[in-house]
């Protein structure tokens, strides 16, 4: 009886381990299988650009293109590395983190991103989706991003009147372009300082496109779900639909922000993070910039007053609360082309609603 029991049991034993590693071996399988499949249909979507669908690199391509050794940059994201295309080439490789919760954004951004040619949109040379390995392979921005320059307390990079004007110009150009001369309209939803980078030139390029919403360019509104974009640059209307709808003047918001923050030199939410009692940063501009000594508080000569004024109060005017009294980025452009005394001071907001 004894031995009879222990036998049993044995089985029983060999039977659960069995069935616990076939188990396993399936749930494997099945998860392989659901990852090739969301693979393919990645590669589906990627691929029905047609000739607007960047090049597809396999890993170990990208691998002999970067040796990985010179990081540019990191992040939530993952990281970015310089390397070499066989042409000779400099470009940047953005791994990817190994996270199934990035293929949206990585997917949206090969589409997006893809179907761009202005001399003020970064360009995307390939890419590469294998299994849960992702990376992107830019051209090499070797002055990189704009918050270097804007918040730095080092003089030597410190940009100069002349050229911050020519950022934002360029900048404005690049969003005219996305919003109205592509095949299909784009609107980006996190213009900042950190996603603007900088040739040999320092000619400005937008970049950073895994938050981009594509739409045919006779629809004049978007229709999303929750919030995208940065803290301190997100358009009202993205928290709420009560301020408007959401739309390419949503990029118009987030780039008035952009403005004021290259004028002032500081972030648009450091007072909030910081001090509580300092007032936010969009209404420390306006009331010093209203008193006229907006320009002294930020250190500006009066040669270029010109060009601080002008910034300033365009700024001012993108980033109005509700999106029907903010100019369209081609009028932002028209704006440039005028004299700051023939623009009027726009109202001042209450943002303390939106904070």
């Amino acid at each position: 009886g004894t031995t009879s029991a222990a036998a049993t049991f044995l089985c029983a034993c060999l039977y659960v381990l069995i069935w616990h590693r076939k188990g396993k071996r399936l749930w494997f399988l099945l998860c392989n299988k659901a990852s090739s499949n969301t693979e393919k249909n990645y590669e589906a979507m990627i691929v029905s650009y047609g000739s607007l669908a960047p090049k597809r690199y396999m890993y170990s391509e990208v691998m002999k293109i970067t040796s990985r050794n010179e990081q540019l940059g990191k992040g939530g994201y993952g990281v970015v590395f310089k390397g070499r295309l066989y042409d000779g080439r400099l470009v940047a490789v953005k791994f990817l983190h190994d996270c199934k919760g990035n293929g949206d954004e990585f997917v949206n951004e090969v589409i997006s991103i893809g179907r761009t040619s202005h001399v003020n949109v970064v360009s995307l040379f390939g890419y590469c989706l294998e299994g849960s390995k992702r990376a992107l392979i830019y051209e090499y921005m070797p002055n990189g991003s704009l918050d270097k320059y804007i918040y730095s307390k080092n003089p030597k990079e410190i940009l100069g009147w002349e050229r911050l004007y020519a950022t934002a110009l360029g900048i404005a150009r690049g969003l005219e372009y996305l919003h109205h001369s592509c095949n299909t309209r784009i609107v980006h939803f996190d213009i900042k300082p950190q996603n603007i980078l900088l040739d040999k030139d320092f000619c400005p390029k937008i970049a950073d496109f895994g938050l981009a919403k594509l739409c045919h360019t006779k629809e004049s509104k978007l229709s999303m779900t929750g919030a995208r974009g940065t803290i301190g640059f997100i358009a009202p209307e993205v928290h709420s639909r009560t301020f408007g709808v959401v739309s390419t003047k949503s990029d118009v918001y987030s780039y008035g922000m952009m403005l004021l923050e290259m004028v002032g030199g500081r972030r648009n939410v450091k007072s909030i993070v910081e001090n509580s009692s300092e007032k936010y940063f969009p209404d420390w501009i306006y009331d010093h910039f209203a008193q006229d000594d907006g320009l002294q508080a930020c250190e500006i000569t009066r040669e270029m007053e010109e060009i601080a004024r002008k910034m300033t109060l365009i700024g001012l005017w993108c980033i109005q609360i509700l999106p029907a009294y903010r100019p369209t980025i081609t009028k932002v452009l028209e704006m440039f082309e005028r004299s700051s005394d023939d623009m009027d001071m726009p109202p001042k907001q209450n943002f303390s609603g939106l904070m």
